[in-house]
């Protein structure tokens, strides 16, 4: 069954959307064209109404608040394979196809021609070999730590301001970007033989002392990024570089399921309700449907779906040409002569370096990565950090839950109650968080709300506590302090919290 598309005019104030005339609202035809949907009835309406309104009451957790990805939910591992689980309510016939996925995620491709006809078409530039050695461990990547670290799980984005003619007229509100001339629209630091790598990713941090009203003391890193060594001669004089490091996996496939209706309720672009705090949705267009859709996927929220966030991933990260995506060169420019004349391998009976049933195996993998269950959250610092966390202001962006679609085709994503902690929505975090680089309908300054499930396991997962979008923060609390923008009034409530306040927050933050 095709769903049919939400026409969508929206305006909110507070918690409640009422219709406004056109001229004065939000005006989309956004639905869900990728998801098979059975339609809400108005009794279930009312019970999703009631089980994801905010706490009020913090004396114990929220009814299946341990369960942060429903039925899907899995038992928190103590070791680093605790973000690589399939989905708790997967059947035991689908879990072939999760291995099997999984082994895709993890090929080490190689550089054509090879004997390897299945594994080969690495590059001629990329940034890894494989989706795992990015996402390690399925969590996050990380910036370099030493001068003799690779970046391998990050790299910068790249692209120059286009014309006003340029913008998609499809999409209000659009921002034209264009590729660099010379590199397109992302930077790689690797390069099969006989080829050179496009640059060599430099950082340069300087340290800032925050001081807070308990009298602790914060280091908080700036970082300065530089595309050294560059490989095919100088940048556009007006490039736009973006440091992305690479987010953790969990629990896609639930994000992918909430409705789009749901995510756009929570819009409130002109702070009509005067909360400081005006989230937008980034709306792009599909390659796979070819029509304008909901972002939801990547640090700015530049994807629709996870097959073409993944399918981009494999031809800008990996130079894998695949079915949405079928240049065999990769990101490779027309300045680059020599990539582009390279031998590529979809020369055989794939089509392209990964075919449509690989993609659909490694789609159906990252939807279904497990999110752990919830640690101690009837801990009482635990519970005392959730009501810090909520009056504070925080659920404003970091929405604790939904309900996701009934899914004809997906039972492990239909119907779950889920508690992501994100309103999916982009939001202007202030000009220190600032890339100033706009993605689709996204500024400079905007950014996706991230998920936190799992937030507090990402040093047993990843070996490390980076965080942001370029793995700046070394701390949850560094990351809180590194707010800005609609949250800086949450940020400065945190400067002036008693000690045992702030601990709590973390306390909570970790049991995500």
């Amino acid at each position: 069954m095709k769903p049919s598309n939400l026409l969508l005019v929206i305006l909110v104030t507070g918690s409640v959307a009422r219709a406004q005339p056109p001229a004065e609202s939000l005006l989309w035809d956004l639905g869900d064209p990728h998801l098979n949907i059975i339609p809400r009835t108005d009794e279930e309406a009312a019970r999703i109404a009631a089980v994801t309104a905010l706490a009020t009451d913090f004396s114990a957790p929220h009814r299946f608040e341990d369960k942060p990805a429903g039925a899907a939910t899995v038992r928190a591992m103590a070791n680093a394979d605790a973000f690589s689980q399939p989905s708790g309510n997967i059947s035991f016939e689908d879990q072939l196809d999760f291995r099997v996925g999984n082994g895709l995620f993890r090929k080490l491709w190689v550089s054509s021609p090879s004997s390897t006809l299945a594994s080969d078409g690495l590059g001629p530039l990329y940034n890894a070999r494989s989706c795992q050695r990015c996402h390690i461990k399925d969590g996050r990547g990380h910036p370099p730590e030493t001068a003799d670290d690779n970046a391998i799980s990050m790299f910068l984005r790249v692209s120059i301001p286009a014309p006003p003619e340029a913008a998609m007229a499809e999409i209000q509100d659009y921002i034209a970007t264009l590729p660099d001339p010379t590199y397109g629209t992302q930077m790689q630091d690797f390069a099969v033989q006989g080829h050179a790598s496009e640059y060599r990713l430099a950082i340069t941090y300087e340290e800032e002392t925050v001081s807070l009203a308990d009298g602790t003391e914060v280091l908080l890193r700036h970082p300065t990024y530089n595309a050294a060594d560059l490989g095919y001669g100088p940048l556009h004089p007006n490039a736009m570089l973006s440091p992305r490091i690479a987010p953790q996996m969990i629990g896609l496939g639930l994000l992918e399921a909430i409705p789009a209706a749901d995510i756009l309720a929570g819009a409130d672009p002109k702070d009509m309700n005067n909360d400081g705090i005006s989230g937008r949705p980034n709306v792009v267009w599909s390659v796979e449907f070819d029509q304008p859709m909901l972002g939801r996927f990547g640090l700015k929220a530049g994807n629709p779906t996870i097959m073409q966030q993944s399918a981009g991933a494999f031809a800008g990260d990996i130079g894998i040409s695949n079915p949405l995506f079928p240049a065999g060169a990769g990101e490779c420019t027309t300045a680059q002569a020599l990539c582009q004349d390279a031998i590529h391998g979809d020369g055989d009976d794939r089509g392209t370096e990964i075919d449509a049933e690989g993609m659909n195996l490694v789609t159906f993998y990252s939807r279904n990565l497990a999110v752990p269950a919830r640690r101690g959250a009837d801990d009482v610092q635990v519970l005392q950090g959730k009501q810090v966390f909520y009056e504070t202001g925080c659920t404003s962006c970091h929405t604790p839950s939904f309900v996701t679609h009934r899914l004809e085709d997906q039972p492990e994503q239909s119907f779950q109650l889920i508690w992501p902690y994100t309103d999916m929505l982009l939001h202007d975090m202030g000009p220190a968080l600032a890339d100033n680089r706009p993605e689709a309908r996204a500024t400079g300054q905007e950014w996706r709300t991230p998920p936190l499930w799992g937030i507090g396991l990402t040093e047993q997962v990843s070996g490390h506590a980076y965080f942001l979008h370029d793995g700046r923060a070394r701390s949850l609390l560094e990351a809180i302090l590194w707010h800005g923008g609609e949250a800086q009034s949450q940020r400065d409530a945190v400067v002036e919290m008693t000690t045992a306040d702030r601990d709590a927050l973390i306390a909570f933050l970790e049991s995500l």
